[in-house]
């Protein structure tokens, strides 16, 4: 199995994912992995749980929705397809729902142990004073303050 180094064919590292992001696909080994539960969302009552799952870039949590919950067992090494991201706390995460599919790899011998995972996860976008997003500019090259004409 050849795991793919970048966002080739919707295919990508763990540090390389960005909020926002869809129809993606993942692989990692579990590291961990909750049971599932429910709760309350704006949809209704849906079932969830959470799992982290690593490569050699990083770590990233794994909210899996609906018959996918409790899903995962720890150590297993799994393909996540058609997943998307969301960001919580300026952490981005991995989400897996109903039109997604987690298969469990068997030739994972090449596939980092969990002690050869690096602790990193990949960041959100962080919101600026004024809801800009930092590091994005204005076409004039500078920020403006608030109440400045446009």
């Amino acid at each position: 199995m050849a795991y793919v180094s970048g966002p080739e064919g919707n295919s990508y590292k763990i540090n390389k994912l960005r909020e926002g992001l869809e129809n993606i696909n993942v692989v990692g080994r579990v590291l961990e992995s909750t049971q599932p539960r429910t709760i309350q969302t704006k949809k209704g009552v849906r079932t969830i749980s959470t799992a982290v799952i690593g490569d050699e870039t990083g770590r990233v949590k794994l909210t899996l929705w609906g018959k996918l919950a409790g899903a995962l067992k720890v150590g297993d090494v799994i393909k996540v397809s058609n997943a998307w991201t969301t960001s919580y706390k300026g952490e981005v995460q991995l989400n897996a729902g109903s039109k997604s599919s987690i298969e469990v790899i068997k030739e994972s011998e090449n596939f980092p142990k969990e002690d050869e995972i690096p602790e990193n996860r990949p960041k959100a976008f962080e919101e600026g004073r004024y809801g800009e997003r930092r590091g994005f500019r204005s076409k004039q090259g500078f920020r403006r303050s608030r109440g400045e004409e446009e």
